[in-house]
C-alpha cells in the first residue's frame, strides 16, 4: 500500500524544488555576473537570489516564532551590504538593488541553503491542525499559515525563474 501524502510532504518537496532553481540559477557565476542587470532598473542575479532567501527567512520565521538566520546565524554580516539588518529588497530602489554584490555565488547558496534547512525544519514538524493557524490578521481574510507558505513558495520560484532568465540573457550576450 502506498502512503498517503501529507500537505506538508508536498510542501517540503515544493521548497525543495526553489533550492534546485537557486543553485541551478548561480552555479559557475562570478560576481560580475551575479551583479549585472540586464537594464539600468533591473534586478541581478545576486538581488532575486538573495531577496527570495531574504523572503522565506523573513516569513517562515515569522510564522513559526523562529530567529531570522540571517542574523542569528551571522550572515548579514557576510554579506556586508550596508542595508538595515531587517530588510529583504522588499520595494527596493535601482540604487539600492546595486547594493547586493557578492564576492561569490557559494556566499548566496550558503545563505540559502542555511534558511532552506531552517524552513525544512518547520515544515516537518508539522501537523495539519497547523495549517490552519492564522499568522497574520491585518487581511481580510486573515492569512493562515498554509497561505504564507503556498505565498512563500510562490514567490520564490517567482523570482527564481527571474533569475534563471537573467542567467540566460547574460550567456546570450556573451557578457
Amino acid at each position: 500500500m502506498v502512503d498517503r501524502m501529507h500537505a506538508k510532504d508536498i510542501l517540503i518537496e515544493g521548497y525543495g524544488r526553489i533550492r534546485e532553481e537557486v543553485h541551478a540559477a548561480v552555479d559557475g557565476l562570478g560576481p560580475d555576473d551575479l551583479a549585472a542587470r540586464p537594464a539600468a532598473d533591473a534586478n541581478s542575479i545576486a538581488w532575486l537570489i538573495w531577496h527570495l532567501t531574504r523572503v522565506q527567512d523573513d516569513h517562515v520565521a515569522d510564522a513559526f516564532g523562529l530567529g531570522q538566520v540571517w542574523l542569528t546565524e551571522g550572515w548579514e554580516g557576510r554579506f556586508d551590504l550596508g542595508l538595515p539588518a531587517r530588510d529583504t529588497g522588499y520595494g527596493h530602489s535601482p540604487a539600492q538593488v546595486a547594493k547586493v554584490r557578492v564576492a561569490s555565488a557559494d556566499l548566496l547558496t550558503g545563505y540559502y541553503d542555511a534558511v532552506h534547512e531552517q524552513t525544512l525544519g518547520a515544515l516537518r514538524a508539522l501537523s495539519a491542525t497547523d495549517l490552519e493557524r492564522v499568522v497574520d490578521d491585518s487581511w481580510d481574510p486573515p492569512v493562515t499559515l498554509a497561505v504564507r507558505l503556498v505565498s512563500v513558495l510562490s514567490d520564490d520560484l517567482q523570482h527564481a525563474g527571474q533569475a534563471a532568465y537573467a542567467r540566460g540573457l547574460l550567456r546570450s550576450t556573451g557578457a
